[in-house]
């Protein structure tokens, strides 16, 4: 039985009525469901972001520590939350059907299972302010970070139109990332000069987040291509999604594995070869 959206729906019944399309996608209906509403978000991301810049070039930098801790640890729990009603109601159609059912079959494509993409995918313009954040701290703005940013928001977008069950998989997997990502954040924040141990750990679950993506996405793509072009290849069948949405699915998850390794070896290999070098210099 399904407590958690049991209760989270009893919770929100309690707020004034909600027009359908706010809880059930509906393309050009739903809020930020179009072409021009999503490019127009990404183009005044980009313009807050950079035009930002140019503002804080001659300022000093903004802490607003209290805010930015709350935006972390409201990201963390509001991912974990997400998560546990996402996997209430996926575990069920595992055990039920099984995995390949939970990631191809139209039916794993749920009122419920939309309910909660809608929720991921408004969560990727919160997400956006960590940007702000660096901005106003005046930290430098990596190419991976505003990309990553961007593009993701733009996934969502295409997953939902494109109806693609497998996102659920691909979703679940960054949830449990931003978790302890978003906590990560807020515990260096609230204490200044703290180093977790699990920082590299963090970078390595991002990496192997990616690798597991583009297994079970490949997987379903393939399935796809196989049975709806009897190409004579083994397959355990179609998969639901449009192939626009599959393929830009591919094409990005790959983009992001090979950014976020490099991102690794740039950032870890170089702090172990100054330190070989430092320990080098004291002999």
């Amino acid at each position: 039985m399904p407590l958690l959206w049991d209760s989270t729906v009893a919770l929100l019944n309690q707020l004034p009525s909600v027009p359908e399309q706010y809880w059930q996608w509906q393309n050009g209906e739903s809020p930020l469901s179009a072409h021009s509403a999503v490019l127009g978000a990404m183009c005044t991301y980009l313009a807050v972001i950079f035009g930002g810049q140019k503002l804080m070039a001659d300022r000093k930098p903004m802490k607003l520590r209290p805010l930015f801790m709350l935006h972390n640890i409201l990201l963390s729990t509001g991912s974990l939350w997400l998560l546990a009603l996402m996997l209430e109601q996926v575990v069920p159609i595992i055990y039920r059907h099984g995995f390949f059912y939970s990631i191809c079959h139209v039916d794993a494509w749920t009122p419920q299972m939309v309910t909660l993409y809608m929720v991921n995918y408004y969560f990727k313009y919160w997400e956006l302010v960590d940007t702000c954040f660096l901005v106003v701290k005046k930290k430098s703005l990596q190419f991976l970070h505003v990309f990553h940013h961007t593009a993701t928001a733009v996934l969502c977008y295409s997953q939902l139109n494109g109806r693609t069950s497998v996102s659920w998989f691909v979703i679940a997997l960054n949830l449990m990332v931003h978790v302890v990502m978003y906590y990560y954040y807020f515990t260096t924040t609230m204490f200044p000069g703290y180093k977790p141990w699990y920082k590299r750990l963090l970078t390595s679950m991002q990496i192997s987040q990616f690798v597991l993506d583009l297994g079970i996405v490949y997987f379903a793509s393939y399935s796809y291509f196989a049975a709806e072009y009897t190409l004579n290849l083994p397959t355990m069948g179609t998969c639901t999604g449009t192939e626009g949405a599959a393929t830009f699915g591919c094409l990005l998850l790959t983009s992001y594995l090979l950014l976020f390794i490099a991102f690794y070896q740039k950032t870890y290999k170089q702090t172990q070869a100054r330190k070989a070098s430092k320990a080098v210099k004291a002999q």
